[in-house]
Order: structure tokens, then C-alpha cells, then sequence
């Protein structure tokens, strides 16, 4: 069965966007107090100061709610590093400096963090859009850190298993399983990756002259006495 696909949304207005705002600084409230179970939808429309069925159409379910209340942190994050990028010589450095940052972002508010890391696991290919739109933003931020203008596909791929493993420590931390000083060793672990050498980068093409047996790479069972 495939994913439902929704069209674009047109741009908000000045005043839905106004609104919007007001939707997900209710949510982000009612969940630092509370996490994911205080955060119901009659009450962030009460909060928020909008009607319940006005609520419904920017966001169809407490999933999606959460998981773009997680995107706003996201951005409001990528902002202030872009004012204030980390400072480590080497791209690893960088990037473990950064996360670190976002993580200590959301240790402040442990219910809030909850709440979206649990949306964002019980999310089904209906939100798939908006987590798609969280694992964007996690990239740029990473890759902004790097310094990197045209990531290879290696790059990239060292991009999506640290995010995966800044995901897991997240969880594990959440749930009581890590301490703060193993999530910090296991990013700036796995942040290490960047700066090791493509190998793709290296490979030498082959001498077509020693696969003949000729030059100085030739057997010495293919020259005459």
C-alpha cells in the first residue's frame, strides 16, 4: 500500500502564520509542564486562543503538532549557531561541539524533548512530510558545522549514521539508560567519521602497463633472460 500524497501547502498569510506561532509556543508550553500526555488538543486550542477546528486544519493529529513543534526548535537552534558557530579546529570537533549544544538545549526541558522524541517514534507514513522535515533540518545544521559546501555521497552518509546515533543517544538518555558523559563520548565517537579519508578519493587507477607484464611493475616470470 502506498503513502498517501498530499499536495503542497500554499504559503501562509502574515496572520496564519501569526497563528501558527501561537499553536506551537501553546504546545511547547503545555509539554515542558506535562510532556506528551498534557499535551491534548482542546487545550493547546485554548491556549493557543484558536477554535478546535481551526487547530485541526494546520495540524491534523498530535503527532503532526509535535513533530513541527520539533522543527520550530530545530530552527530556532540552526539560528543561534549561525550566530554563534562552534569553534573546533576539525570538522569532527565541530559537529560533536554542535550537538552537544542542541542536547543541552533540550536536557533544560526534559518533558518537551520527551514528548517530540515520541512523536517522532510513533510517527506513521501520514506525518512522513513533516519528518522528512526534521531530518532536513538535522542535516543542515550538521552539515553547516562541517564546513562542507559539496558533500560527497560518503559525507552524506556519515551525515545520516551520526544523526541516527544522536537519535539513539537521545532516547537511551531519555529513557534513564545513558548518562550524559556516555551520550558526549558515543557523538563525538561517531563524529570522528568525517574526518577520516574517503577511500574512493584514493584509489589509484591500475597500470595497464604492469597487468601486461611490462614497465617496472612486470613479473619477472614475463622477462626474458
Amino acid at each position: 500500500m502506498t503513502a498517501e500524497v498530499r499536495p503542497a501547502s500554499p504559503p501562509l498569510t502574515e496572520r496564519q502564520e501569526a497563528r501558527r506561532r501561537r499553536i506551537l509556543h501553546a504546545t511547547a508550553r503545555l509539554a515542558c509542564r506535562g510532556g506528551f500526555d498534557a499535551v491534548q488538543m482542546r487545550e493547546v486550542a485554548e491556549a493557543a486562543e484558536v477554535a478546535l477546528g481551526t487547530l485541526y486544519r494546520y495540524f491534523p493529529s498530535k503527532i503532526h503538532l509535535l513533530v513541527a513543534t520539533m522543527q520550530d526548535q530545530l530552527d530556532h537552534l540552526h539560528a543561534t549557531l549561525r550566530k554563534r558557530p562552534p569553534s573546533g579546529a576539525a570538522a569532527s570537533e565541530r559537529v560533536a561541539e554542535t550537538l552537544m549544544r542542541a542536547f543541552r538545549a533540550l536536557q533544560r526541558e526534559p518533558h518537551l524533548a520527551d514528548a517530540m522524541v515520541r512523536a517522532l517514534t510513533f510517527a506513521d507514513r501520514g506525518v512522513s512530510r513533516e519528518v522528512d522535515t526534521v531530518s532536513r533540518r538535522t542535516t543542515a545544521i550538521i552539515l553547516d558545522a562541517t564546513g562542507l559546501e559539496h558533500p560527497t555521497p560518503r559525507q552524506l552518509s556519515v551525515v545520516r549514521v551520526i544523526e541516527h546515533t544522536w537519535h539513539s543517544a537521545l532516547i537511551t538518555w531519555l529513557s534513564g539508560r545513558a548518562s550524559i558523559a556516555q551520550v558526549k563520548v558515543d557523538i563525538e565517537t561517531v563524529c570522528r567519521l568525517i574526518d577520516l579519508p574517503d577511500p574512493a578519493a584514493h584509489t589509484e587507477p591500475a597500470d595497464p602497463a604492469a597487468d601486461a607484464g611490462g614497465g617496472r611493475g612486470g613479473s619477472r616470470a614475463h622477462r626474458r633472460p
